[in-house]
C-alpha cells in the first residue's frame, strides 16, 4: 500500500490484524499503551496536576493500565480507577494490571475532584455493543464537564466504532489515539463531535489493505497535474447543467458557476424556467440553452439542481439517463429516481459513468428506507446505493462517504458546520461535473470535489469568514485556488 493511503478499517478487519500480529514483540497492547503515553506526555507539557486514568473490563482497559504504568514511571502522579473484575479480564489486560500493581500502582473504585491535568479514557473500545450503564456512565458524565484535556484510547467510550452512532453515554474527548488504523465511527456521524483531534498510530505494523480509506488529495495524485501549455478550450471538455425550474434557478446558477471555477472549456446551462434570464450577468461566460439541447453539446452532464419534480423534469431525466457521457444526478433528479423503479433500472443499466450525490433524506428515498436507518450505518448505505445504481456515490453529511460500485469506499473529513446552508450541494455538483468533463474517473472526481469543497470552506473559516453565515458562493474562489495549488505540486 502506498504510504500516502490512510486505511479505515471495520471491526472484523481490525480483529484480523490483531490476530495476524498477535505474536509480535513487544505485544500490541504494550505498543498501544506506549504510543498513547507519548501523546499524553505531549498534552501534559504545559499543565500541572495529577492524571486520571479510567480502565474498563476489556483490552481497552489493558491499554489504560499500560499508559498509567508508563506515565507513573516517567514521574507523573497517576490515579487509576476501575470497576473491572480482575479475574475476568482478558489475559493481556490482566497481565497489564498485574504489572501496574507490582510496580506499586493502586486500583481505585472512584475518583474525586483533584484538579486533574489530563483524563485518559480506557473504559471501552471497538467491541462495545450496548449503552454504558451504572458507575461508568456516571464517570463519563463527570469527566465530560472537566476543563482539562480528555484523551480516548482507540475510540471514545460509548461511540460505535463502525458507524459513529452514540450507544448511550459517550466520552467527549479532546484527543483520540487511534491504533492500527482509523475506524469509520471516528470520522462520520457523531464521531467528529466526540473524538476531538485524531492521532493515528500504526504501532509499527504494515498498513493493512481494506476497502476503506481516508480521502486525501494523495488518493487521486495520478489525476492532479499541471496543464500543458499547448492546449485550448476544447482540451478540457464541455459541461452541461440541467435544472432551475421556476423559483429554483439559483441552484442551477450556483452549480454552473462552480463548474466554471474548476476549468472546463465550456459550461452550458439549461434552465427549465421559461421566464429565466438568457444571461448570467455575474458570469457571462456561461452559455444558456434550452435544456434538451445540452444533451447534444456536452461531454459531461449534471441534472438535478433546482430541477423540480414535474412531468417535464421527469422526461428530461429519462433522456439524460440515455446520455452517452458521464452523468451526475443530484437533488430532484434523485427524488425522481426514488419515485420510479423504471428510472432506477435505467440508471443502473447505463454504460457511461454515473455519480450520485444524495443527502441522507434523498438516500433514504432511493433505498426505500428511513433517514435514521441510513444514518445508522452511513458506509453501508453509501455502498448499497453505489451497488444498486451502479454509480459512484457521495453520501453527504459529516464525514461524507464516497463509495464506488464493487467495494472501495472513502471517508472525507474536510469541511465544517458552515456548510450546513443552502446551495452547498449545488456547488458540489458543479465541481464534480467539471472534473468529469475533463476526463476524471467518477469516484476520483466525486472524492476530490468533496474534499476540495470542504477544504475551501475550511479555508474561509480560517480566514474569519464563518462558520456561521458562510455562503455557498463564497467557497468557489478558494476551491479554485486550492485546486491549482494541489495540481501544481504534482
Amino acid at each position: 500500500m502506498s504510504p500516502s493511503i490512510i486505511p479505515v478499517l471495520k471491526n472484523a478487519e481490525l480483529r484480523a490484524q490483531e490476530q495476524i500480529h498477535a505474536d509480535v514483540l513487544p505485544p500490541l497492547m504494550i505498543r498501544a499503551g506506549e504510543a498513547a503515553a507519548g501523546l499524553a506526555r505531549r498534552l501534559l507539557r504545559l499543565r500541572s496536576g495529577p492524571v486520571l486514568v479510567l480502565a474498563g473490563p476489556g483490552n481497552n482497559g489493558g491499554d489504560a493500565f499500560v499508559v498509567a504504568d508508563c506515565l507513573r514511571a516517567a514521574g507523573y502522579d497517576v490515579w487509576l480507577a476501575s470497576h473491572a473484575d480482575a479475574a475476568r479480564l482478558p489475559a493481556d489486560a490482566q497481565a497489564a494490571r498485574t504489572r501496574w500493581c507490582a510496580a506499586g500502582g493502586e486500583v481505585h473504585e472512584d475518583f474525586g475532584d483533584a484538579g486533574w491535568a489530563l483524563v485518559i479514557d480506557g473504559l471501552y473500545g471497538i467491541g462495545l455493543k450496548r449503552p454504558i450503564q451504572g458507575v461508568e456512565a456516571d464517570w463519563i458524565a463527570r469527566i465530560n464537564v472537566l476543563a482539562c484535556p480528555r484523551l480516548a484510547l482507540d475510540i471514545p467510550s460509548g461511540l460505535a466504532a463502525e458507524t459513529g452512532q452514540l450507544l448511550g453515554p459517550c466520552v467527549c474527548a479532546t484527543h483520540t489515539a487511534s491504533f492500527i488504523a482509523f475506524k469509520p465511527g471516528l470520522l462520520t456521524l457523531e464521531g467528529p463531535d466526540h473524538c476531538g483531534e485524531l492521532h493515528d498510530f500504526d504501532l509499527g505494523l504494515p498498513r493493512a489493505v481494506g476497502n476503506g480509506s481516508l480521502f486525501t488529495p494523495a488518493c487521486v495524485a495520478a489525476f492532479l497535474r499541471p496543464r500543458a501549455r499547448n492546449t485550448h478550450k476544447g482540451s478540457f471538455g464541455a459541461v452541461g447543467i440541467i435544472g432551475g425550474a421556476s423559483g429554483m434557478t439559483g441552484a442551477a446558477f450556483l452549480a454552473a458557476r462552480a463548474a466554471l471555477y474548476l476549468g472546463p472549456g465550456k459550461v452550458f446551462l439549461g434552465l427549465l424556467d421559461a421566464q429565466a434570464p438568457g444571461l448570467d450577468p455575474l458570469h457571462p461566460e456561461l452559455m444558456l440553452r434550452a435544456p434538451a439541447d445540452l444533451l447534444e453539446v456536452c461531454d459531461a452532464l449534471a441534472v438535478g439542481p433546482g430541477l423540480g419534480q414535474g412531468q417535464f423534469a421527469r422526461e428530461l431525466l429519462a433522456r439524460a439517463l440515455a446520455f452517452p457521457g458521464p452523468l451526475l444526478l443530484d437533488a430532484d433528479a434523485l427524488n425522481l429516481l426514488g419515485q420510479d423503479a423504471g428510472l432506477r433500472a435505467q440508471c443502473a443499466a447505463r454504460e457511461a459513468a454515473t455519480v450520485i450525490t444524495p443527502h441522507p433524506a434523498e438516500a433514504a428515498r432511493l433505498l426505500a428506507s428511513s433517514v435514521s436507518k441510513v444514518q445508522a450505518d452511513r458506509v453501508t448505505s453509501a455502498c448499497q446505493l453505489a451497488h444498486e445504481l451502479k454509480a459512484a456515490c457521495v453520501l453527504k453529511g459529516v464525514g461524507s462517504v464516497i463509495a464506488e460500485p464493487g467495494g472501495p469506499w472513502w471517508i472525507n473529513t474536510s469541511g465544517n458546520p458552515g456548510m450546513a446552508s443552502g446551495g452547498m450541494g449545488d456547488v458540489l455538483s458543479g465541481l464534480i461535473v467539471a472534473l468529469l468533463a475533463q476526463g476524471w474517473p467518477a469516484a476520483a472526481a466525486a472524492g476530490l470535489a468533496a474534499h476540495l469543497h470542504g477544504a475551501a470552506a475550511d479555508q474561509q473559516v480560517a480566514e474569519g469568514q464563518g462558520p456561521i453565515g458562510l455562503q455557498a458562493s463564497e467557497t468557489l474562489a478558494p476551491a479554485r485556488r486550492l485546486f491549482n495549488e494541489w495540481a501544481g505540486k504534482c
